[in-house]
């Protein structure tokens, strides 16, 4: 499987489960995500993400979105799409 970089944790919210992310690329809601930072390492589906508060089922370059993650992060982390392979 290939990975594109998506951005870094700014934030991480832990009574909530909840991290800001800055985003360098677009990412949507079922997308397959990487957290990778310390000894942290863990892929999870996008399954909620919001902007102010909003759901937002697409997240832009340039955005901080807000994502539930299952397990916890911190900020630096860093933030991949997980792509399937495109071998045919």
């Amino acid at each position: 499987m290939a990975e594109k970089e998506l951005g870094k944790v700014t934030n991480y919210f832990s009574k909530i489960g909840v991290a800001v992310i800055d985003l360098t690329a677009s990412l949507e809601l079922g997308d397959e995500i990487r957290i990778m930072g310390g000894d942290r390492d863990f892929q999870q589906k996008v399954e909620s993400m919001q902007v102010e508060h909003q759901p937002i089922e697409k997240g832009e370059a340039g955005q901080e979105v807000a994502l539930k993650l299952d397990q916890k992060a911190r900020p630096g982390d860093e933030v991949f799409k997980v792509e399937p392979d495109a071998r045919v």
